[in-house]
């Protein structure tokens, strides 16, 4: 690996700043993210979240470009590493596989093109992260969408990857494929030490995968941050979606079996969640709709039939439309804890004479699940998602 490649910058992490013209589009973006988890480019179609993608590819070259990966140099000034000699592996919208050759062939193609040294995962590993292994004899011809997604998938991870590229995956599929495969790609975020860049323009697949959020306009990054913190900052525009949510990782601590609930531990705060969450220890990612957040001023009811009671402070408010505000709080009696969005209407504001400051009870009237357990249980591995 030559000079360009072992260059070390002054920080572990990724790096990036493009900036030129492509025909009418100018894009100048900057941003520095964890070389960890998932950080996903979201934004409106036509944004430049695919040109950001190439240029960290090496497929497309701006006038101005720099890229450091986990201190590693990969791009900055004069030095340019080629396509061919970065360590990713790039997951298209279509699969793009070789119809001539069986899953296993796709699978092993990407297997035997790399020349990064070491290896994540395993074939085997991959197969039954991916749920491919009772599909290995199978032509591609007769696959579902879904299962040719997951073999192409599977194919960058065995490319060796040291960072993994995903161009909105699942943005071809149909509702029926794209419920199929999201879990996999849960999985696969547990189970695997890679970084990945995934590109979406639907929240929804955000919230259940990523970990940091790169914010796009057209051309420009307007925010970076961990997803929860972006989702509730009243300085962007995501808290005015009629589906805003804030979204909340816990750990299971318990399940009740008499009715059905699993007890999960969210910032030293416990929440009751319906159905089962998965083993004690397992780590899972919760969303909470705005409009199904109340408020209520004083001591925790005690006679009311909603389960999620919990003390919270008002750090600030905006209003939506003539009827409604958004309030935005932050958990804990200090309000030292993760932030949540409550969306009421302005007369129950006024009237409760509630102010930034305050602390109050957030009555979360629905908790949803929104993803597969993020992590085993102590002394479990990870496992592949159960089709049946």
């Amino acid at each position: 690996m030559d000079a360009a490649v072992t260059a070390t910058a002054a920080a572990a992490g990724l790096t990036a700043a493009f900036a030129g013209r492509l025909g009418g589009f100018e894009l100048d973006v900057r941003f520095a993210v964890p070389a960890r988890g998932v950080t996903a480019l979201f934004g409106p179609s036509g944004c430049g979240k695919t040109t950001v993608l190439r240029c960290v590819a090496g497929l497309t070259r701006l006038p101005v470009g720099e890229l450091v990966v986990d201190g590693e140099v990969w791009q900055r000034g004069r030095r340019f590493l080629p396509p061919h000699r970065r360590p990713v592996g790039y997951v298209f919208q279509d699969a793009r596989l070789f119809p001539h050759l069986s899953v296993t062939g796709n699978l092993r193609f990407g297997h035997k093109r790399t020349t990064t040294p070491g290896q994540p995962v395993a074939f085997d590993e991959v197969a039954a992260l991916l749920g491919l292994a009772d599909l290995l004899d199978r032509p591609i011809g007769v696959l579902s969408g879904g299962e040719r997604q997951r073999v192409a998938i599977g194919r960058a991870l065995l490319s060796k990857p040291r960072l993994l590229l995903m161009d909105e995956p699942v943005s071809a599929l149909d509702r029926i494929s794209k419920n199929e495969i999201l879990p996999y790609l849960e999985a696969l975020h547990a189970a695997l030490d890679l970084p990945v860049l995934y590109v979406s323009h639907d929240l929804a697949e955000v919230e259940r995968l990523a970990d940091t959020m790169v914010l796009m306009t057209p051309g420009r990054v307007q925010a970076v941050g961990p997803l929860a913190d972006l989702l509730a900052d009243p300085s962007l525009p995501l808290y005015r979606l009629p589906d805003a949510a804030s979204v909340l990782d816990g750990v299971v601590v318990a399940e009740d079996a008499t009715y059905g609930l699993s007890m999960l531990r969210v910032a030293g705060q416990t929440l009751f969640v319906p159905g089962r969450a998965g083993g004690a220890g397992s780590r899972r990612r919760l969303r909470i709709a705005a409009s199904d957040v109340s408020l209520w001023r004083g001591r925790a009811p005690r006679d009311s039939s909603i389960l999620n009671v919990l003390p919270a402070r008002i750090t600030g408010a905006k209003p939506d439309e003539v009827a409604t505000i958004s309030v935005f709080l932050a958990l804990g009696r200090e309000g030292d804890g993760p932030a949540l969005i409550a969306r009421i209407t302005r007369k129950s504001w006024d009237e409760l004479g509630f102010w930034p400051g305050d602390q109050v009870h957030a009555m979360i009237k629905s908790v949803a699940l929104i993803d597969a357990p993020q992590g085993p249980a102590p002394g479990q591995r990870p496992r592949a998602p159960d089709r049946r």
